[in-house]
């Protein structure tokens, strides 16, 4: 039994932020429910290629819809027919959560918002996911990651030469993250109170949430930080090295891992001299200090320094791509590709990303494959 099993969600998202959620859900045991659009279905079904093949050699649809609905049931519904409705409505009445990432009242014309289920179903937990939110000037603007990180903050601290968006959709991912830890939040509180909940999330909100240390850097400093591109703006030396034949990163937390550091590479005075000895130092005087342990990093190999780090207790690691990630031991061992029984799928199996929450040592994914659109139309009702 999974820690969630016995939960009964709707999910009435697309794209990546809702499914995000509806994903990490499942993978801790709730049954999910996906409604589609008839059709069509999840807009990133079409988000490829790559495309996933069926067993019969059609296209299931793209990658990327099958990297957020594992564990999940597919329906179609078309929301202007008034039977599908019903449908819907009638799975909300017994269902304990409800995701949907429609604009701000996009659903109340179709009885689905929040105060028309809650009126059938007063212990309904109703997560909202926007990209501005339910107030505000903006909330009924459309609102898509790109959008949002610029918008945010983000692209204006990432990047070398100008601001540049973060290689996957950080914005949709960490609000499918918050939007799960505020569902079993609300889950919690319904066991004291009986009663549902309803749960605005908005992009914007978490991309300016997620700004972190760098939005305390600018509150203390009133200076709004710029672009470091891959240097840190707390920590010296904190960055990539280039050694005779590839780059290494190097990420010095404090001043003894900094005296390590310096004695690898044969400049063990730079830890006593006062321009380096504390991190404030190191960051006053950033770019003399880089320039000297540059200087000494291109005499040793990749590996040599890696070696060298590992042994002496400094962190540091390689710069991989995802093949080489995926090929990490440390990877391997802690069991982050997984392949999933898919008989619809060509081959029989579906290779994925396990989800990284590990309970009492059991590492907590669904083992059933995102569904072929419209797959569970004779079995939609709630297990």
């Amino acid at each position: 039994m999974k820690p969630l099993t016995g939960l009964k969600v709707l999910e009435l998202a697309r794209i990546l932020a809702g499914p995000w959620a509806g994903q990490m859900l499942a993978d801790l045991g709730a049954d999910v429910i996906k409604v589609e659009r008839r059709g069509a279905g999840d807009d990133t079904r079409g988000w490829g290629p790559p495309f996933v093949e069926g067993a019969d050699g059609e296209k299931l649809g793209a990658a990327y819809y099958h990297s957020c609905n594992r564990g999940k049931r597919s329906i179609t519904a078309d929301f202007e027919d008034a039977a599908d409705m019903d449908r819907i409505r009638a799975l909300a009445a017994d269902a304990d959560i409800v995701i949907e990432n429609f604009k701000t009242g996009g659903l109340k014309r179709y009885g689905l918002d929040y105060a028309s289920l809650r009126a059938i179903n007063p212990r309904l937990i109703y997560c909202s996911i926007t990209g501005f939110g339910q107030t505000g000037p903006y909330a009924a603007r459309a609102g898509y990651d790109y959008l949002i990180q610029a918008m945010g903050g983000m692209m204006s601290i990432t990047g070398i030469d100008e601001p540049t968006r973060t290689g996957v959709a950080i914005a949709d991912l960490f609000t499918g993250v918050y939007a799960g830890g505020a569902i079993l939040a609300a889950v919690h509180r319904r066991h004291e109170t009986g009663e549902g909940a309803w749960i605005d999330m908005a992009l914007l909100d978490v991309q300016t949430s997620v700004l972190a240390n760098q939005a305390m850097n600018y509150f203390v400093s009133g200076q709004p930080p710029e672009l470091t591109g891959n240097a840190h703006p707390n920590l010296v030396p904190y960055q990539p090295f280039e050694t005779s034949d590839g780059r290494v990163i190097v990420a010095v937390g404090n001043d003894g891992q900094f005296a390590r550091f310096v004695a690898i590479l044969g400049l063990p005075q730079l830890a006593q001299d006062p321009d380096y000895r504390t991190n404030a130092e190191r960051i006053r005087n950033r770019d003399r200090l880089i320039a000297l342990l540059s200087e000494a990093t291109r005499r040793m190999t990749r590996d040599d320094l890696l070696a060298a780090l590992e042994r002496e207790g400094v962190p540091g690691g390689p710069i991989n791509d995802i093949a080489q990630a995926f090929a990490d031991p440390q990877v391997r061992a802690r069991g982050m590709q997984v392949s999933l029984e898919a008989p619809h799928i060509a081959g029989g199996t579906l290779t994925q990303v396990r989800g990284p929450i590990v309970i009492d040592g059991e590492a907590m994914f669904a083992d059933k494959a995102p569904p072929a659109l419209g797959a569970d139309e004779a079995n939609w009702r709630w297990r």
